[in-house]
């Protein structure tokens, strides 16, 4: 802890932001920016200028969404908790109904959520145990 002069006497600074408070900050950003890329497929087909950007945006609509929740939980970690544990949970569903909902040989589709579900889940808790934490502080 580093100390602050005042007049003779030091004071010890409080630390801002330890690890817990940046880790769920910083895997959000990288979480959104790995759900952009999956928007590149648009360029797959040819949609011409305007359908591109309509696709993209279409495709960046959950990326989007997720950008406004952490400049919200940014200061409020408790909606970044709760919507990004909330989002994991409806890509799980989605995923087990289109299983459900198709034929059995696509049964692969079962570990999508681990790579997408998976990290909301990891950084939505991470977002409630800082909440926790300055909680008990106060």
């Amino acid at each position: 802890m580093k100390k602050r002069v005042k007049g003779s006497e030091t004071t010890p600074t409080k630390k801002e932001g330890g690890w817990i408070f940046w880790t769920p900050r910083i895997l959000s950003i990288i979480f959104i920016l790995f759900l952009v890329l999956f928007s590149l497929d648009v360029f797959d087909g040819n949609y011409g200028f305007w359908g591109t950007i309509l696709g993209l945006f279409m495709h960046n609509l959950p990326s989007l969404f997720l950008l406004v929740v952490l400049l919200i939980s940014w200061k409020h970690e408790t909606v970044g908790g709760i919507v990004f544990i909330l989002a994991g949970l409806l890509y799980t569903v989605i995923c087990i109904v289109r299983v459900i909902m198709s034929s059995p040989t696509e049964w692969y589709m079962l570990t999508w959520p681990i790579t997408i579900a998976g990290p909301a889940f990891f950084i939505g808790i991470l977002f409630l145990i800082d909440w926790f934490k300055k909680k008990k502080k106060r």
